[in-house]
């Protein structure tokens, strides 16, 4: 009867069940210790945990583990169908006063930004298994990898500013907002240039 529950809860929130949740439908610390000690459920951060079979969605599991996080350059171009492949490593952006546990997963490249940028542009996008997770829109993607072109490979570089111009649907105006906040202006605009 327990694994039916935790089966319905982890269904209902994207495959992940929480401890909260389960304490909240009747099931004990204790029995969620015993079923994870047989095999019935595996623990995938703190409080939180799918059951064995399934197959994790990890983009949404860190963003439930940490409500900062936001996905951008690589995996933002990813999430928006702008890059061929799926990142070897995941980037995200948090603000420059967030503290990271000492737990966050090594095979992530991180980015920090000013806390008052940190929000730009950032809306819900579906992840490759369906669940929403919080990425940039396009432009600031694209004006993310401006800013860091030096750490991302050339490829993916340029494949970025050539899909941005190919884009029908592209927003110069709002790219050009963010250029100024983030004071890439010319650099985009020799980058553009090119392509236009």
């Amino acid at each position: 009867m327990i694994v039916g529950v935790l089966t319905e809860l982890t269904r209902k929130n994207g495959g992940i069940m929480r401890t909260a949740d389960a304490l909240k439908a009747g099931v004990s610390r204790t029995s969620l210790s015993k079923l994870e000690r047989a095999g019935l459920l595996e623990r995938v951060a703190r409080g939180q945990y799918i059951l064995p079979d399934s197959f994790p969605d990890e983009l949404y599991i860190w963003q439930r583990r940490m409500n900062l996080l936001v996905y951008s350059h690589e995996t933002a171009l990813f999430l928006h169908g702008m890059a061929e492949r799926t990142p070897a490593k995941h980037s995200v952006t948090f603000p420059s006063n967030a503290r990271l546990s000492a737990t966050f997963p090594g095979d992530i490249k991180v980015y920090f930004v000013k806390p008052e940028s940190h929000e730009l542009g950032a809306v819900f996008l579906p992840s490759m298994m369906g669940h929403e997770v919080r990425a940039y829109d396009v432009e600031r993607t694209v004006c993310d990898v401006v800013r860091s072109r030096n750490r991302i490979d050339d490829q993916t570089f340029i494949a970025a500013i050539k899909n941005y111009a190919a884009m029908k649907n592209h927003d110069f105006n709002r790219l050009g907002k963010y250029a100024e906040v983030f004071r890439i202006t010319k650099i985009l605009r020799k980058y553009l240039e090119v392509l236009l």
